[in-house]
């Protein structure tokens, strides 16, 4: 298997983990996956440009607007697919910060180098 199949499964992993740790979480296994497909391309669209818009801000909390802008991007996610529910923005919040946790644990233990040809 590609490193990246292998990578957005422990990713669906993740999100089923951080979903089972917050109470106010509420997350399906399809809507993991639909999720985790929606949440992936939210974050290589609106993310990077939520990064530049609020560059100024997030040099003064020193990084730490990023954990907000993660968790508006679950947020988006909550409200766009039904079966992943999160109730209210500050639970977004701490799940974004809790999912990545686990999705830096994930890229330190797969090295994708591993799954090339």
């Amino acid at each position: 298997m590609h490193g990246w199949v292998i990578r957005w499964l422990l990713s669906i992993l993740a999100l089923l983990l951080t979903a089972a740790l917050i109470p106010a979480f509420e997350l399906s296994v399809w809507a993991a996956v639909v999720g985790s497909i929606f949440l992936g391309v939210i974050n290589a669209v609106i993310r990077p440009l939520l990064i530049i818009l609020t560059l100024p801000l997030n040099l003064v909390t020193l990084g730490l607007f990023t954990l907000v802008i993660n968790g508006f991007m679950l947020w988006i996610t909550s409200i766009t697919i039904r079966g992943f529910d999160i109730h209210g923005f500050g639970w977004a919040i701490l799940s974004a910060l809790i999912f990545s946790i686990l999705s830096f644990l994930i890229s330190l233990l797969i090295d994708d180098r591993a799954f090339t040809f």
